[in-house]
């Protein structure tokens, strides 16, 4: 994506179907006028959900398109693509988005629709991710931020953040301490994309001026 000029911020669309706490981080993280984002639109596909709320304060804009009101995905995704585009959407973000997207829109938003998932992709993709982490005895988890590809979980990887998995953890246990750095990474991706640094070279992420993180990390720790 090319660095902006002039100065304008990166107009977001956040779709949601609950309680929106990614979303919240982004709230958070566009309140700070040197945030290069905004967020022009909040879609939910659920009525009611909780994440709505988060909104009002802020006054960003809301619109709930309920999937179903639709008689297939398609026509559900272009009224989507439709109210999305009508708000100058520029980066689609998917925070809690329990709906699977169609080849056609996730094609029709390429390099600019992205999604967080609580797992060090490409490991445990979909559901209930936690659980099998620790079923799996993995010695570290966490989240990732990814362009979003027509296949699961699937994308260029932007940011991840690793954990360590403790060993009276459970999923629950688990997945506080992953959603406490997805609310820091995804802000991070954002203003990453939104500063131009971020380009996409076949299916990798290449991102100008950044820091390897240099610190080896062994769980459990050297005594």
């Amino acid at each position: 994506m090319a660095e902006r000029k002039g100065g304008k911020k990166l107009k977001l669309g956040v779709l949601i179907s609950g309680r929106g706490s990614n979303l919240q981080a982004l709230i958070d993280a566009s309140a700070n006028p040197d945030y290069p984002a905004e967020i022009a639109l909040v879609v939910s596909n659920v009525p009611g959900a909780k994440g709505l709320e988060r909104c009002r304060q802020p006054g960003i804009a809301t619109a709930v398109i309920n999937h179903k009101d639709f008689e297939d995905r398609e026509s559900f995704e272009a009224e989507l693509d439709k109210t999305l585009r009508a708000q100058g959407v520029e980066l689609v973000c998917l925070a809690g988005f329990m709906r699977l997207l169609t080849d056609t829109f996730v094609n029709g938003w390429r390099d600019r629709l992205i999604n967080i998932h609580p797992s060090l992709l490409p490991a445990f993709k979909g559901l209930n991710t936690q659980a099998r982490a620790v079923e799996a005895g993995v010695r570290f988890a966490g989240c990732t931020v990814h362009y979003v590809r027509p296949a699961m979980d699937d994308g260029p990887i932007i940011v991840q953040a690793a954990v360590p998995v403790h060993a009276d953890d459970d999923a629950d246990t688990l997945a506080a301490r992953i959603l406490t750095q997805e609310h820091r990474i995804y802000p991070l991706a954002v203003r990453l994309i939104a500063e131009g640094r971020v380009r996409v070279a076949g299916e990798r992420v290449l991102i100008d001026g950044a820091q390897s993180a240099e610190e080896t990390l062994i769980n459990p720790a050297e005594r």
